[in-house]
Parts: structure tokens; C-alpha cells; sequence
């Protein structure tokens, strides 16, 4: 919910960060950004808004078709990885995405999580926290982080899970929705 996110609030970057472990080299081109905060500036009435920009584990995902190896896929409940094992590091997927979502990992990774191992060489993206997903956990990092309520996570196919309801409740866009990827990621009052 974009009414709810607050400008200059990083909460749910630094959780996702923290979570997989995606920082250590201090600089940004090196460091992977699954999740940033991007503010939008209406040139009209110069309303400004923040939000989160994520992979929006699209329905159709470019970065799966352009994929050589088959590393970039969907998952049967729609949430799109990267298989660390198979990724050669061609960055087509990088280029085919058109949110900028994923990262590419330059440098020798020092410190790695259980739940998110990671490599030089391979491309990674925002998983919706999947190891919670495969443990039963029903939220993600950014979204227990985020103290303003404006991340929620579910179902989009459970009419009773809170992403759904709150979808029927507000008017909701998805971001290039021109694009006619059915993005699994939408935002409200954009």
C-alpha cells in the first residue's frame, strides 16, 4: 500500500538484506539489491509516493523464456528462482527483466546464509522469502519489518488470504501492466 509506505523508510531492504545476507562489499555496484525503495514523482501535481520495487514474479516471466539453461524458472505456486547450480552468469535474464529486479554477483561472496546460498558468477532475484514458504512460514522478511502495514504477502488465488482481501477492498495496479506480464507483485494508489 503505497499510502502507507513511508518516504526515507528502508525497514523491509535492510530485513530482505539481513535475511539472505546480501551485503559485505560496501559498495553498491557489488552489492545484490532484492528489494529497493524507488520514490515516484507525479510531474503534474508533484505528488510524491514511495515504494518497494521487487521481482514481481510475473505470471509469463521474461527471465524464465530468455534463460539458456533453464536456471531462471517458476515455481508451481508461481514464485520465480534462480538455480544457483545452473546459472553460467549470461545475464540474459538481467536484461529481459523489465523492473531491474535482479542482481549479478561479482565478487566472492564472504558470508552465506543456510537460507539463501549464493556464488560468484550467478544471478539472484527477490524469492519471496521461498525457505519460509517450504517451512510453513506464511510472511516474509520485508514484510515483518515494515511497522507501517504496507507490505502484505499471501495467496493471490486464496480469495481468504489477506493479499486478496486487501485487493478486493482497494484499487490495486501492477507496475508496466502494458507489459501483460500478470505481475504476482501489485500496488495500491499508484
Amino acid at each position: 500500500d503505497t499510502n502507507k509506505c513511508s518516504n526515507g523508510c528502508n525497514a523491509c531492504v535492510t530485513a530482505c538484506n539481513d535475511e539472505h545476507g546480501l551485503t559485505g562489499h560496501g559498495r553498491p555496484e557489488s552489492d545484490a539489491q532484492w528489494i529497493r525503495k524507488v520514490e515516484l514523482r507525479d510531474k503534474q501535481t508533484g505528488n510524491t509516493q514511495s515504494l518497494p520495487l521487487l521481482c514481481q514474479h510475473c505470471e509469463k516471466p521474461p527471465c524464465v523464456d530468455v534463460c539458456p539453461t533453464g536456471a531462471s524458472f517458476k515455481r508451481a505456486d508461481g514464485i520465480v528462482l534462480v538455480d544457483k547450480h545452473i546459472c553460467i552468469g549470461c545475464r540474459y535474464c538481467m536484461m529481459a527483466c523489465p523492473y531491474n529486479a535482479r542482481s549479478f554477483i561479482h565478487e566472492n561472496v564472504r558470508f552465506k546464509t543456510t537460507v539463501a546460498p549464493r556464488g560468484k558468477g550467478c544471478v539472484e532475484s527477490c524469492n519471496l522469502c521461498v525457505h519460509r514458504r517450504d517451512n510453513g512460514e506464511d510472511s516474509t522478511a520485508c514484510q515483518d519489518a515494515c511497522q507501517h502495514g504496507a507490505i502484505v504477502f499471501g495467496d493471490l488465488k486464496d480469495p481468504n488470504s489477506a493479499v486478496s482481501q486487501a485487493m478486493a477492498k482497494y484499487p490495486n495496479v501492477q507496475i508496466r501492466a502494458d507489459l501483460m506480464l500478470n505481475t504476482g507483485v501489485r500496488y495500491t494508489d499508484v
